[in-house]
């Protein structure tokens, strides 16, 4: 095992419906220690399923994940540790609607990390300043708009100090011009060299964000590379004909 891998997923695999729907069908798969992938791929290709086995969000019906060389899947490995190390932002933002801004950031520190009320609050403000939303502390996540309260949503995830960051299609529940103000706190954080995991439908954000692109269909993954591979001289038919759709 390379020292530089932070997750490594062996042979996933993840049935459903007693084997009858293979959202998984035998994913391997390495992502280095800041690299930033980018999964694209059709509706249903299993892309959301492969992101979330990596935290055991969902758990694989067969194969295995290495986080930092520790086999996640084993029935003695305490996932909730890993899983502190491990930022997920959704599609949708699961914000607590009854607390403000700042306790929504502030709870998972506090219980988890042990950190103080004033250790836990200095982190978030920081953070929403980072994201040009410190004056929105005091307020709650009904009087936010959309794009707002998805950068909430991932600094919330940054005030856990994630060593890698997870995106399942962060801006797809989004008005259309909400999403560049998202994009753009990812690009930040691509910059400052964190790891990331993106499942998205931006492909010019993966065009100029990612260090390798994955195109997956049908619970495999039919080809992998940078995105000027995978953009400018795919080699699979399959990722030609897709591409000739989005782009």
């Amino acid at each position: 095992m390379s020292a530089d891998y932070i997750i490594q997923a062996e042979n996933l695999q993840k049935h459903f419906d007693g084997g009858g729907i293979k959202a998984l069908d035998g994913v391997t798969a390495s992502i280095h220690r800041g690299e930033v992938v980018v999964v694209i791929g059709p509706s249903g290709s299993g892309k959301s399923t492969f992101l979330r086995c990596l935290n055991l969000l969902e758990v694989p019906t067969g194969g295995r994940v290495l986080f930092e060389g520790a086999d996640i899947t084993s029935k003695s490995a305490n996932i909730n540790l890993h899983r502190q190390k491990m930022g997920m932002v959704f599609q949708h933002f699961n914000l607590f609607p009854h607390m403000t801004i700042l306790k929504n950031m502030t709870l998972a520190p506090r219980k988890l990390l042990k950190k103080s009320q004033q250790e836990a609050d200095k982190k978030a403000l920081e953070l929403l300043g980072r994201v040009n939303l410190a004056d929105r502390a005091g307020a709650y996540p009904s009087q936010l708009s959309g794009g707002q309260k998805q950068r909430i949503a991932i600094v919330r995830a940054l005030c856990m100090d994630p060593e890698v960051m997870l995106f399942d299609e962060p801006t797809s529940a989004l008005d259309p011009e909400m999403v560049g103000e998202v994009l753009e706190v990812m690009k930040e954080l691509a910059k400052e060299g964190m790891t990331m995991v993106v499942v998205t439908h931006e492909m010019g954000f993966a065009r100029e964000v990612a260090d390798r692109v994955i195109f997956m269909e049908e619970g495999k993954i039919v080809e992998e590379g940078t995105p000027e591979e995978i953009f400018s001289a795919p080699k699979q038919p399959r990722t030609r004909d897709f591409l000739a759709k989005v782009l």
